[in-house]
């Protein structure tokens, strides 16, 4: 789902040109899991960095050998062969990924729905689309969504798809899990801070090496290779969705490549959302949730969950702000008629 690409600004290479330093953050971009991702390190050690960054990379790849419907020999798509015919046995790994899937999905009302997949067929957003699918198409797709029929067995570590046709994907959620994934093993190897950034869903840890905060950009949506604000963050993730690359235009209307479970078809009315919380898996399912519940009812949604922020920006150009999100934000003479809102409010965000 992302298309979005999310700023680091490295300002420590600004702040400390022409010194010495004990620390220094090694980088490395590439694309995987079909998108660009850039994982960064910060260490003294430049053999231990390096070769952190070589083992994230082989754990992102290991995840999506695991969890990609593309793949056929993965395990999701093994239990979408089996839909309607028969439970797999699968890794505890994906079972529990599965597990906490359906619990967003409860938490939204099925706003977040794994079985989104089942629209595949129907909906492409790589150009190839001339017109909008039948009423009839849509309807047949959307009869084979429900998370209520992914069916688990916890004592044998099985999954099964109720009905025939069903597919899972992981679209919303796989990028922030693999995230998580590198983060983890990067610390556990001694690295004391850097970010895994999977093209807009990032996560980050420590500090920077001059011993600063992150600084972590949210792109202009009228200019996306432009920040239009700024987020100060610790160990924290910043997960940003955009349809800016992604989308289908009919009749002068935008379709976000993100699916609505609940109708079978592409949301409308947002630009972007992006989502700040501890978890990188997490907010990656709630930025796809905020997107399908729209502006009020997914912000009131984020509003509801301690320690979570987040920002919508609209088709039309309007940005509301969650409650207690605390921007940097460039305040041209323009912009400061469009600062954040607090939508229940209805007054302008102050910065910070």
């Amino acid at each position: 789902m992302r298309s979005l690409v999310t700023f680091i600004l490295l300002s420590s290479f600004l702040a400390n040109a022409g010194m010495s330093q004990e620390k220094a953050a090694y980088k490395r971009s590439l694309i995987l899991m079909g998108t660009a991702f850039e994982i960064t390190a910060v260490s003294d050690n430049e053999a231990l960095a390096i070769k952190s960054i070589d083992a994230a990379i082989a754990e992102i790849q290991r995840i999506e050998r695991l969890i990609s419907s593309w793949n056929s020999n993965s395990q999701t798509s093994v239990i979408n062969k089996n839909a309607g015919i028969k439970p797999v046995s699968v890794d505890k790994e994906l079972f529990d990924l599965i597990t906490r899937s359906l619990k967003v999905s409860k938490l939204t009302e099925g706003a977040f729905d794994v079985s989104y997949a089942a629209v595949d067929k129907i909906w492409k957003f790589d150009g190839s689309m001339t017109k909008l699918p039948s009423d009839e198409d849509v309807r047949s797709s959307i009869s084979l969504i429900n998370f209520e029929n992914i069916l688990l067995n916890e004592d044998e570590s099985t999954v099964f798809l109720k009905k025939e046709g069903m597919k899972i994907g992981f679209g919303g959620i796989g990028k922030g899990y693999a995230a998580n994934k590198a983060m983890k093993l990067m610390k556990e190897m001694g690295i004391t801070g850097g970010v895994v950034n999977a093209s807009g869903d990032l996560i980050t840890w420590g500090k920077q090496e001059n011993g600063g905060d992150w600084r972590i950009g949210i792109s202009d949506p009228k200019s996306p290779d432009n920040v239009m604000a700024w987020l100060v963050v610790g160990d924290m993730a910043v997960i940003t969705s955009g349809n800016y690359e992604k989308f289908f235009m009919n009749k002068g209307k935008r379709y976000a490549h993100i699916i609505d479970p609940r109708t079978g078809y592409p949301t409308t009315g947002i630009k972007s959302v992006t989502i700040v919380c501890p978890d990188a898996e997490l907010g990656d399912a709630l930025a796809t949730s905020v997107f399908v519940l729209g502006e009020l009812d997914g912000m009131s949604l984020i509003n509801t969950l301690k320690g979570i922020e987040g920002l919508v920006i609209t088709d039309d150009d309007r940005l509301i702000s969650s409650n207690n999100l605390k921007l940097n934000y460039y305040q041209t003479a323009k912009e400061k008629e469009s600062s954040p809102v607090n939508y229940l409010t209805g007054k302008k965000i102050k910065n910070e």
